[in-house]
């Protein structure tokens, strides 16, 4: 009895001295944070979604406040947020670069030509080990991995495609990460001055010849985007046509260039339908 007695006494005082210890550790080196910090949090979305290139706001207030971010580099929160943190840190607010989700494949589910039957997963990752269904390498499986990882419900499965409401879109890029195909890119567009934007609705870099024989809305690498622009909005990458879409908004001849695609592989992305156009 004295022994359990003596050892019970015996681990409690260890436990004492060691939680002395530690409180005394913990005081010595504790560093105050800003209070700034706490400010940035108030007016940061707190999504923790990382399109900052941090693991969380926490962490993108700390760099902000050291310098190490740019007070405009959280994408989810816009103009809006830019303009608060910068208040916080008393500086003048720079203008904020806004980007959407673009999706670079059209075809849909009574297009897309099947090469066998898929029993395995039902996501993109997994049927994209093996290919999936479809024929085409390129094209989008439909599985719908972009939109259980968009944080803010800003993308739904259309026909089985992936169809981005631009209003809702924050461009955090998580729909980008998460297709294995790479079908999905952030490109600039600026919501209160566009009522939408445009796309080249495939990815598919093969000779027209070959698209054609398993997408009819596949790019053919006809170039009459490019010749009909003619601004340099619209330009070839080898046999499959491209957007810079630091020009395309100012693109005078853009309906023309969409009425002129023999593929109808250009698409008009609009806010208002958020379908395919």
């Amino acid at each position: 009895m004295n022994s359990i007695l003596i050892s019970i006494i015996a681990m409690g005082g260890l436990g004492l001295f060691f939680s002395i210890i530690v409180a005394i550790t913990n005081k010595k080196l504790y560093v105050k944070e800003d209070p700034r910090i706490d400010k940035l949090l108030e007016v940061l979305p707190g999504a923790n979604c990382g399109a900052c290139g941090n693991a969380s706001c926490h962490d993108f207030a700390q760099k902000v406040i050291k310098g190490e971010a740019e007070p405009n580099g959280c994408p989810v929160g816009g103009s809006e947020v830019a303009e608060s943190i910068a208040e916080v840190l008393g500086i003048e607010s720079k203008e904020m670069v806004t980007k959407v989700a673009i999706v670079h494949c059209g075809a849909t589910e009574n297009i897309r030509q099947k090469r066998g039957r898929y029993i395995g997963g039902r996501t993109c990752k997994v049927a994209d080990i093996i290919g999936g269904e479809i024929t085409c390498s390129y094209g989008c499986l439909g599985y719908g991995d972009c939109v259980d990882a968009c944080l803010f419900d800003a993308i739904e499965m259309v026909d089985g495609l992936p169809v981005v409401d631009l209003l809702q879109c924050t461009g955090c890029g998580q729909c980008v990460q998460a297709c294995p195909r790479d079908i999905i890119s952030l490109e600039l567009f600026d919501k209160k001055k566009f009522s939408s934007t445009v796309s080249i609705a495939c990815s598919n870099p093969d000779k027209g010849a070959v698209v054609r024989k398993y997408c009819k809305v596949g790019c053919i690498g006809c170039s009459l985007c490019e010749r009909n622009a003619e601004d340099g909005s619209f330009y070839m990458d080898g046999m499959l046509a491209r957007i810079d879409y630091n020009k395309v908004y100012d693109c005078e001849k853009l309906d023309v260039v969409i009425e002129k695609c023999p593929a109808k592989t250009i698409k008009k992305l609009t806010k208002e339908t958020k379908v395919l156009v």
